[in-house]
């Protein structure tokens, strides 16, 4: 019985022991790329999203309507970038608590955000990043993520 139980304890434990948490210098190398995404945003700056990010990618968004009906709204990375010009207002997006995962040249980043325009708030959800290193750069690979109004994290 006692094996039965050792035996189960390390095939919960061993998946998350397994993953690789990033050090401190990937660690900031990856919110970086994620930085440099969100001031093209809060610019406006089309060239700046596509500078941080890769053209194969897609950024991807999730909500729900009024009436309770599931929405996906994707595009490419141009198309994304070209269309933050037509955000009314001053858009500023803050991440709260990213989870940074590195295995190699690979990252994922999955975190709570809160938006704002124009210095109010507009909506929340959870960021979900896949960030691939090339030559020492780490660029955005695509962005998912869940969008609401209820909630939040603070402002």
């Amino acid at each position: 019985m006692r094996m039965l139980l050792t035996a189960a304890a390390l095939c919960v434990a061993t998946p998350a022991a397994a993953q690789e948490h990033a050090n401190d210098a990937d660690t900031k190398a990856v919110l970086t790329a994620i930085d440099a995404l969100f001031t093209g945003l809060t610019t406006k700056d089309a060239a700046a999203i596509t500078a941080a990010t890769w053209p194969e990618g897609r950024a991807t968004g999730t909500s729900t309507s009024a009436s309770g009906e599931a929405r996906v709204t994707g595009s490419d990375w141009a198309t994304f970038a070209g269309r933050i010009a037509t955000i009314p207002g001053k858009p500023v997006e803050r991440n709260v608590d990213p989870h940074v995962h590195v295995d190699g040249d690979i990252a994922m980043v999955w975190t709570p955000y809160v938006f704002t325009l124009d210095g109010k708030f507009s909506h929340c959800g959870t960021n979900h990043f896949d960030l691939v290193r090339k030559a020492g750069v780490w660029k955005i690979l695509n962005v998912t993520w869940t969008q609401r109004k209820t909630g939040c994290p603070p402002a």
